[in-house]
């Protein structure tokens, strides 16, 4: 049996089992203004006049790790806007607003500046402001001596009621548009560092080293999302993070056939080559493939125009069918 991702130390059922625990319990608080909570990509409540308020919470996960390792802090601030603002856009939502925690061992101005620099970078292309944040300093929670420490935001959009988008107009035949990632982007790093083990940082790739491949940025895709969704009939949307295509469903009990992936990054074909089975790979990783809209076939033309001209490549990458579930490439992964 190869690697996976529970045996790199997240049980993925056992997760969700949690989540159910921690959703049953929040959802006493729910009310009548209470639009979505739950199961999505965001939650929301009525904002009145017609408006809706979403709101996502997201971190950048064990990537931070990397930065650590590589002294290199001034990216994974981009990466927590783009967890954050690429949620958020999959009900419909434009983004307005963010604040961010960062958790570190001991004060160093020096990094926490660099950390704040790419958070400012990554606001700037998504164009939300960040209106405030927490900085929190814990001697004694982290391990070690160095300078170690967790990154979060939270981001706050609005969308009209009549244009969110859940999912529930998804139909078989459907086309499925894949927008390009940029590597592994900020999931799977659990599973990624234990199959990399203690392959050098600074071993060369095609492009730069290991460390840059790893490092490299989140996509954000939020300006070409919504340009589509305003310009063209858009019937779902949706992020591709942990758990990669298995989360398809959460937008609607469909069947969804990924049949036309392009070629993964360099990155994850290593990690495959060094033990990681095809099925988890497609179960953990986007595999290059960052974000879904599902739409007409008539309209996955103009949806893919929209994205070359925001520099994201995109594509057709399968399709939605009768049988339920996630195929790739004609083989069950949820």
């Amino acid at each position: 049996m190869g690697l996976t991702y529970g045996g790199a130390g997240v049980d993925v059922k056992g997760i969700k089992k949690s989540q159910n625990r921690i959703g049953r319990i929040m959802a006493r608080t729910h009310g009548a203004g209470t639009e979505h909570g739950f199961g999505h990509y965001a939650g929301m409540v009525d904002g009145g006049g017609g408006m809706l308020i979403a709101t996502h919470t997201d971190g950048v996960g064990t990537k931070v790790m990397i930065a650590g390792r590589m002294k290199k802090y001034d990216t994974v601030g981009i990466d927590c806007i783009a967890m954050n603002v690429n949620d958020v856009v999959c009900v419909g939502a434009r983004p307005v607003s963010f604040v961010d925690y960062i958790a570190a061992s001991k004060n160093d101005g020096d990094i926490l500046s660099d950390i704040a620099r790419g958070l400012a970078r990554g606001a700037v292309k998504a164009s939300v402001p960040i209106v405030g944040g927490e900085t929190a300093i814990m001697p004694g929670l982290f391990s070690g001596r160095g300078f170690a420490f967790d990154l979060a935001g939270t981001v706050v959009g609005l969308v009209p009621r009549k244009k969110m988008i859940l999912g529930s107009s998804i139909k078989q035949g459907d086309a499925i548009i894949g927008a390009h990632s940029t590597g592994l982007h900020s999931n799977g790093y659990s599973l990624a560092r234990k199959a990399l083990g203690r392959l050098p940082l600074n071993t060369k790739m095609n492009r730069g080293t290991l460390g840059d491949a790893l490092l490299a940025p989140t996509e954000i895709y939020s300006a070409p999302v919504l340009e589509a969704a305003s310009k063209c009939k858009v019937h779902g949307l949706a992020h591709i993070t942990g758990g990669s295509f298995t989360k398809l469903p959460r937008l609607k009990d469909a069947g969804f056939e990924i049949d036309a992936l392009p070629e993964p990054p360099e990155v994850m074909r290593l990690i495959k080559d060094r033990g990681v089975s095809e099925k988890e790979m497609y179960r953990t990783f986007n595999m290059g493939v960052g974000f879904c809209v599902v739409a007409p076939e008539s309209e996955q033309g103009r949806i893919i125009s929209i994205f070359k001209r925001h520099r994201i490549r995109s594509g057709r990458i399968g399709r939605i069918i009768r049988d339920k579930g996630v195929f790739v490439n004609s083989k069950r992964i949820a």
